[in-house]
């Protein structure tokens, strides 16, 4: 009996190895075959082929398949997924139907995702492969190629107008917003960074460092890491915007001491606004102030606050004595006030986790914008979007747990994710306004607004039903598991923009002057404003859906108080 049982148990021994050796052989021809497909798509590299590995199948798992397991909020999605999946599909794959965001990917994460692979190929890191011929400076803009820059962070004479773009930057795109704003000089950094100014960096070195092509533009010179290369600026290109004109800011009391407070003048008879103009901006003042024959160049300060307009008849008084003597006239120029355009990372580590929370159409990106010039940090996202990488937010390819930014953006609710955080800013927006401006958003990007028929089709009635409810649960939640809050209402924000501003970069425990604020002020509506008229009605709601509108209003207006807040403003109280 013991004999029969011997061979028995030795035969299924030698069936579970055999087993064990088919399955893992059919793992590994599964994985060769797939990275085999994939070498097919990827670009060919100055290197010679090496033999092929296998890769382990582990890393296999997370190429395939998760990206289309978790989409969040349509096209934000977490940083964390996107440096591990799509590796095995090269660029030669047909694009699949899919969401907007899915087709749309970033080629800086695909360049990511092709070092992730070559990780695990056996090859040594090396510098991006550029085209076989040496970038050379654009030869079809209008503007003069002046040379190669070192570009010090700290200490930046190109400071004006910047903006980034992971796919399309070329020389004539960033000298077009150079020119917009009345700036001499494009710089373009790593080839897809635009620096805009009227003063050349100090250093120059050799035409070699700067050896990076524009993304949107091969074999044309756009810079390198810390390198600049710079363009004299002739005149707009074809087809582009026009040059913004100054802006009237109205009639002012003169401040006391008018040399500490106008830093540079200008005296000539018969001087024009145009003329004064140009003089301030040449210098980079972003006001440029008339009185009689004389013209000064400014920022605002303390003790020049364009918050203190008095009433433009005073300058068009009959007594040119008087008016002279107190009163002048103040222009906004066409260039941004740099005092608040310098932003980096935070140095160290953050100790305290800050969420900047809303509900989506509340006016997060706005508040970035505010926040980063304030504090001179960049802010961070729980998404990832190009859009707005592409606008100035660096920290939004940063990933949303490194601690690196001064607070991180989301739209999230639930214990969990309230919970990672250790203090928030949760920012509220009347719904009615939040609900129009996501559903714009959703329909035509950041800056657009939806058409006539989606408003009228179904879609947008679902919309309300669905997210509705959610602003309400997502102000709940934030107070109920939030651990440390600061509550600021939108449209208190824009009211008292200085005051407000100011409680939340003490919330963020970071020290501020002044004159940083009153920049801010200035440069306020950043680049995530919708311009145009409206296509349609700014309130398209049914009597029904005020009704499920105002219940919500009402349960957060009571939650608030319960927890020692203000209730929610005036306007938001049901109509």
């Amino acid at each position: 009996m013991a004999k029969p049982f011997f061979r028995l148990q030795k035969f299924l021994r030698r069936t579970q190895f055999l087993l064990f050796f088919l399955t893992a052989a059919y793992l590994m021809t599964g994985s060769l075959l797939l990275l085999q497909r994939a070498r097919v798509g990827l670009p060919p590299g100055p290197r010679a082929p090496g033999p092929l590995q296998a890769l382990p199948v582990a890393a296999v798992a997370l190429g395939v398949g998760l990206l289309d397991s978790r989409a969040l909020h349509d096209g934000r999605v977490s940083p964390e997924l996107l440096l591990g999946v799509d590796v095995l599909r090269g660029p030669l794959a047909r694009p699949r139907p899919g969401p907007r965001w899915l087709r749309s990917r970033n080629s800086e994460l695909r360049q990511l995702r092709r070092r992730w692979f070559h990780h695990f190929m056996g090859d040594p890191p090396g510098p991006p492969a550029l085209s076989p011929e040496a970038p050379q400076p654009a030869t079809s803009s209008r503007g003069t190629y002046v040379g190669c820059f070192s570009d010090d962070g700290q200490e930046r004479t190109l400071k004006g107008a910047v903006f980034f773009d992971l796919r399309k930057m070329t020389v004539s795109h960033c000298q077009d917003a150079c020119a917009e704003r009345s700036y001499i000089y494009a710089g373009l950094e790593a080839g897809a960074e635009c620096y805009c100014g009227n003063r050349l960096p100090a250093m120059s070195v050799g035409p070699e460092e700067c050896n990076h092509e524009c993304k949107g533009e091969k074999s044309s010179m756009c810079g390198g890491v810390g390198r600049l290369s710079v363009y004299r600026v002739e005149e707009l290109q074809p087809g582009s915007r026009k040059r913004r004109t100054v802006t009237y800011r109205g009639c002012f009391r003169l401040p006391e001491n008018i040399t500490h407070a106008f830093p540079d003048s200008l005296v000539q008879a018969n001087v024009t606004v145009e003329t004064c103009s140009g003089f301030c901006s040449q210098k980079e003042f972003p006001l440029a102030i008339l009185r009689g024959w004389e013209c000064y160049c400014a920022y605002s300060t303390p003790q020049f606050n364009l918050r203190d307009a008095v009433d433009s008849s005073l300058c068009g008084q009959e007594s040119e004595a008087q008016r002279l003597a107190e009163y002048c006239e103040v222009y906004q120029t066409p260039v941004q006030d740099t005092r608040c355009t310098d932003r980096r990372f935070l140095p160290t580590k953050s100790k305290v986790f800050v969420a900047l929370s809303s509900f989506p159409g509340a006016g997060n990106t706005w508040a970035r914008h505010l926040i980063e010039h304030a504090t001179g940090f960049y802010t961070g996202s729980y998404y990832f979007d190009g859009t707005l990488y592409n606008k100035g937010f660096k920290g939004e390819k940063d990933h949303w747990r490194s601690r690196r930014t001064i607070c991180v953006k989301t739209h999230e609710s639930g214990r969990r994710e309230i919970e990672m955080f250790d203090s928030a800013i949760l920012l509220i927006r009347n719904p009615y306004r939040s609900l129009v401006a996501e559903f714009n958003r959703k329909c035509a990007g950041h800056l657009g607004y939806a058409a006539d028929r989606n408003w009228k089709s179904k879609e947008w009635p679902d919309f309300v039903n669905s997210y509705a409810s959610w602003w309400s649960s997502h102000v709940l939640d934030w107070l109920k598991y939030g651990k440390r809050l600061l509550v600021v209402h939108y449209e208190e924000l824009r009211r008292s923009l200085v005051p407000t501003l100011r409680e939340m970069v003490a919330f963020l425990n970071v020290s501020v002057s002044e004159e940083r604020l009153l920049c801010v002020e200035n440069n306020k509506e950043g680049s995530f404003r919708r311009r145009g008229r409206r296509p349609h009605d700014p309130e398209p709601f049914t009597p029904e859906m005020k009704d499920l509108i105002n219940g919500y209003i009402r349960t957060v207006d009571q939650a608030l108080r319960d927890h020692n807040w203000a209730g929610l403003p005036r306007e938001y109280v049901p109509r």
